[in-house]
């Protein structure tokens, strides 16, 4: 079974549209939307492990330019 997450993106201002087009080019990325309020894009993401899924979030996600801050909410079946 994988691991499902959304990954919540602030951006530089101006620079969401850029984000989520560069991010949802890595791969596990199932969708990326710019959206208003708080974060900038809501990345939908899958792994086969919390530990891919985390390796993904740092070492290809956060890397984008014009992302300032993410938060990853792994999804749970209660």
């Amino acid at each position: 079974m994988s691991v499902i997450a959304y990954v919540l993106i602030q951006t530089e201002v101006g620079k969401a549209a850029q984000v989520a087009s560069e991010v949802a080019k890595v791969d596990g990325v199932v969708s990326a939307e710019d959206v208003t309020g708080p974060y900038d894009v809501i990345v939908r993401a899958e792994a086969n492990s919390i530990d891919e899924l985390g390796k993904m979030v740092v070492s290809r996600v956060q890397l984008i330019d014009g992302i300032t801050r993410t938060l990853t909410c792994p999804v749970v079946n209660l």
